[in-house]
């Protein structure tokens, strides 16, 4: 199991340069976990997909209806608390910290192109580039 933040689940459905890393991850590890509040990220990236014209209203319905779905069963409510001392300790947003603190309750890494992240908190996240060993890690 890993745990994967919004970005990587994005490059799951939307095309981008990142998206086969994103197969790459799946094949290699297929239990992605997330903070619930992956939802209302990935609806965020995909309202601005709809606003400008790129995805039509049953793509974006399509595409998180596909996500919610491989999430299903390993979506976690984070504590307060949690987020909250991750924050204290970094530089890190509270959504990003949510990431954090989900991988270390699970015990597993948080796979992410978040430089900060990967800057912040390097013993629990790890690149999506070192994870399918496509490239520069961090």
């Amino acid at each position: 199991m890993i745990v994967v933040d919004t970005n990587v689940i994005g490059y799951l459905y939307l095309s981008s340069e990142r998206s086969e890393q994103a197969e790459k991850a799946l094949l290699k590890d297929a239990e992605w976990a997330a903070p619930l509040l992956w939802r209302s990220e990935l609806r965020n990236v995909l309202a601005q997909y709809l606003r400008r014209g790129i995805l039509r209203f049953e793509d974006v319905m399509r595409i998180m209806d596909e996500a919610t779905r491989l999430m299903s069963g390993r979506e976690y409510e984070i504590a307060s608390m949690d987020v909250l001392q991750l924050v204290r300790e970094s530089k890190c947003s509270a959504y990003d910290c949510e990431f954090i603190a989900l991988a270390r309750t699970l015990d597993v890494p948080l796979v992410t192109v978040d430089k900060q992240i990967l800057r912040e908190f390097p013993t629990d996240a790890v690149s999506l580039d070192e994870f399918t060993g496509d490239g520069i890690v961090g």
